[in-house]
């Protein structure tokens, strides 16, 4: 059964947000810090995960496990988001904790 999602990836490391009713939540490993895309944006995830995915539709949230077998199958170093802002960020989480890990990296891709 084909689950519809509220994203598309493109190529080995762009993440496409299409639905604004759910905001993503991007869990790149345990180590690294999860990132809410919402239509205005990017922003910290600081709450807990949802338990499942019915949790996760109540809460208006749709799960992105980047290392997960039907995404990118592994942690990434690097990895591009364009959100609903029409705008592309760059995530590097090489550099976390710097204003440099997430930056604009297109102002308009549309």
């Amino acid at each position: 059964m084909s689950q519809e999602r509220s994203f598309i990836k493109s190529g080995r490391n762009t993440i496409i947000h299409k639905d604004k009713k759910l905001d993503l939540v991007v869990v790149n490993g345990e180590n690294h810090p999860r990132i809410k895309v919402t239509q205005n944006g990017l922003e910290p995830f600081k709450e807990d995960l949802p338990k499942n995915r019915r949790e996760a539709k109540e809460r208006y949230l749709e799960m992105v496990y980047v290392s997960s077998p039907d995404i990118f199958a592994e942690e990434k170093r690097l990895l591009f988001i364009q959100a609903l802002d029409g705008k592309e960020y760059k995530v590097d989480y090489s550099k976390v904790g710097t204003k440099l890990f997430v930056r604009i990296h297109q102002e308009s891709y549309l």
